[in-house]
C-alpha cells in the first residue's frame, strides 16, 4: 500500500513517467478547477442579474450573452482565424468579445430607450438584441462547411475541455476578483431588491451600483462562456435552489451560490464524463437535462416561498 501511495504521487518516481500522476494532476485536476470556477461565476452572475432586474428567471443569457458568444465563435470559425491570444484559441477571445460586447450594447440600447433605464426597456432590448443576433447566426450557419458546422454545435452545447495552465491561471484570477467585488456590494444588492425609489430613500446610488454590478456579472459570464461555451440552468436553478435554503439576504447568497454552482458543474461535468465509455457528452446537456425538471419542480411546489426581501 505504501509503495502504491508513493507512486500514485510520484513520490521516489519521475513525476513526467508516472501514469497516475499526469492522469490526476495534469488532467482532472485542471479540469475540476475550471468547472468549479465557471460554475461560480454563471451562478453568481445570476443571483446578480435577477436582483439588478428584479426578475426570478433572469439568468446570465437573458441579455443576449449567449448569442453574442455564438455570433463571435461562429465568426472565427467561419472566418478560419487561427491567431492565438495569450495561449488562448481565436475562438475564445471572439467568443468573449461577443457576450462582453452584446451586453453593453444592450445595455446602451436599453438606457438610451428609457430616460430612467428601467428594467422593462433592458429586457426589451435583451429580446431584440438576440432576435437579430439569431438571424445572423442562422445565416452564418447555412454557409458554413459540415466541419464547421459540428464544431460550432459542440460548443453551443457546452463543453469542458483541456485549457493552457496560463490561460486557467488568469481565468482563476479574473473570475475570483469579480466574485469578490460582487460580494462586497452584496448589502447594496438587498436595498435595490425593494425597487428603485426604496433604493434612493435610503441613500444609496441606484444607477452606480447597477452599473458596477452589471458590469462584472458580464464580465466573469463572458469569460466562462468563453471558456466552456454555453452552459445553460446553473445562472438560473442554484440561485433558486439555495435562496430557498439561506434566503434572499445577497451577503449569504452569493458566497453560497458561489459554492453550490461550483459543486453543481463538477458533477455535472463527472456525470458527462462516465455515462458513455469512450466517449462524452456535452456537459450542457446534462445542466438541461438536469436543471430543468429541477426548476419545474421549485417553480411549483416553492413559488410561494421564494421572496426578495425580508
Amino acid at each position: 500500500m505504501a509503495d502504491q501511495l508513493k507512486g500514485l504521487f510520484g513520490v521516489g518516481t519521475h513525476k513526467l513517467d508516472n501514469t497516475d500522476y499526469q492522469i490526476i494532476y495534469q488532467i482532472r485536476l485542471p479540469r475540476i478547477i475550471l468547472a468549479a470556477v465557471v460554475g461560480a461565476a454563471l451562478a453568481c452572475a445570476g443571483v446578480t442579474l435577477q436582483a439588478i432586474l428584479r426578475n426570478p428567471l433572469a439568468d446570465p443569457y437573458i441579455l443576449g450573452i449567449s448569442s453574442g458568444a455564438a455570433l463571435g465563435i461562429i465568426i472565427a470559425t467561419v472566418s478560419g482565424v487561427t491567431m492565438t491570444f495569450w495561449a488562448g484559441s481565436a475562438r475564445s477571445f471572439c467568443a468573449f468579445c461577443g457576450a462582453f460586447g452584446t451586453v453593453w450594447l444592450v445595455w446602451f440600447i436599453g438606457y438610451s430607450a428609457a430616460a430612467s433605464g428601467t428594467v422593462t426597456s433592458l429586457l426589451l432590448a435583451g429580446v431584440v438584441i438576440n432576435a437579430f443576433f439569431s438571424a445572423i447566426i442562422m445565416f452564418l450557419t447555412s454557409i458554413a462547411s459540415s466541419e464547421q458546422v459540428r464544431e460550432i454545435a459542440l460548443w453551443l452545447m457546452g463543453n469542458i475541455t483541456d485549457r493552457s495552465v496560463e490561460i486557467l491561471l488568469l481565468s482563476v484570477f479574473c473570475i475570483i476578483g469579480g466574485l469578490l467585488i460582487l460580494m462586497a456590494i452584496a448589502h447594496k444588492l438587498n436595498v435595490l431588491t425593494l425597487g428603485n425609489t426604496e433604493a434612493k430613500a435610503l441613500g444609496i446610488n441606484t444607477q452606480r451600483i447597477k452599473l458596477v454590478a452589471f458590469a462584472v456579472s458580464a464580465f466573469i459570464t463572458a469569460i466562462a462562456v468563453s471558456l466552456t461555451g454555453l452552459i445553460g440552468f446553473v445562472g438560473l436553478i442554484v440561485p433558486h435552489g439555495v435562496r430557498l435554503v439561506v434566503g434572499p439576504d445577497h451577503r449569504q447568497l452569493l458566497p453560497m451560490s458561489a459554492f453550490v454552482g461550483a459543486a453543481f458543474l463538477v458533477i455535472t461535468d463527472t456525470i458527462a464524463r462516465s455515462v458513455f465509455c469512450g466517449s462524452e457528452l456535452p456537459v450542457g446537456i446534462i445542466t438541461a437535462l438536469v436543471g430543468g425538471p429541477f426548476f419545474l419542480i421549485l417553480l411549483v411546489k416553492h413559488s410561494k416561498k421564494v421572496s426578495w426581501a425580508k
